[in-house]
């Protein structure tokens, strides 16, 4: 297995992307650590929020996977809950943590003048600075663990070309992709590696939001940028996209680093 032995923490694990991920790399032999919100975090989301089920069902489908796991809910805005997890779960796990997968994040529309300041604020503080967080509570522990490792952070197409309706998102998994340049430079000398990756639309609750329609049917000149070059494909599965996670976590992809992994369908290139 391509991960026996390691531990691995992913965020916004309860569901969609984040449990496939914890599913794919438990199946390859790694131990979880879990979490997720579990909870609404913006009115302006045009889907549910997960739930504390959904995140004891990641947990059950890693048990199921023959491998250790520990979830707790916590919020990407809350660096001391992200400590106090991570502390609890490397202890139970044996000292060590290999794989961080930045995956949290909410998604909503609009034109960028007319959003209030909560819907921007709160977008950037989950999709960027929650990632920054993310990353500052679990890289000391990996440098003290002297294994090595493997980061990867979660943007979108929208983080490498911007989006109309979007422009908070955009502004957000652009970041994404700055911090993960620059994080991959400063942990080169201890063997860690930092990536992100690039989904398009994913068949998951944010990746289905009913207000895309009402965003392109009110704007159809936007419609131009949401194009890709595979439309036989108009989503992908959150399978697709663990399929690239697993590929970077592991030494699969020993020599990269810094880089910009598209799952997208060819949409960037559009």
């Amino acid at each position: 297995m391509l991960l026996e032995g390691r531990v691995a923490f992913i965020t916004g694990a309860a569901r969609g992307q984040g449990r496939s991920h914890a599913v794919r790399l438990a199946r390859e032999g790694a131990a979880v650590i879990a979490v997720d919100v579990c909870a609404p975090t913006s009115q302006d989301n045009g889907y549910p929020a997960s739930s504390a089920a959904d995140l004891e069902e990641t947990a059950r489908l890693v048990k199921a996977e023959g491998r250790p796991v520990v979830v707790r809910q916590a919020d990407v805005r809350d660096s001391a809950a992200l400590d106090a997890v991570l502390r609890e779960g490397v202890e139970q796990l044996g000292g060590r943590l290999d794989v961080v997968v930045a995956n949290a994040g909410i998604c909503n529309w609009g034109r960028f003048w007319e959003m209030g300041e909560e819907q921007w604020q709160t977008l950037i503080d989950i999709n960027l600075t929650g990632v920054w967080r993310t990353l500052r509570a679990a890289v000391p522990f990996m440098i003290q663990a002297g294994n090595g490792g493997s980061i990867i952070t979660v943007s979108s197409v929208a983080g490498i070309k911007s989006l109309p309706g979007q422009g908070h998102y955009s502004a957000a998994k652009h970041g994404v992709v700055g911090l993960t340049k620059a994080a991959a430079i400063e942990l080169g000398e201890y063997g860690i590696r930092v990536n992100s990756v690039h989904p398009w639309g994913v068949r998951t609750p944010m990746g289905e939001d009913a207000n895309v329609e009402k965003v392109l049917g009110d704007h159809p000149s936007y419609t131009a940028s949401f194009a890709a070059a595979l439309p036989a494909i108009p989503l992908a599965e959150p399978d697709d996209i663990s399929d690239g996670v697993l590929w970077l976590a592991s030494d699969l992809s020993r020599t990269v680093t810094g880089t910009q992994l598209t799952l997208d369908m060819g949409a960037t290139k559009i």
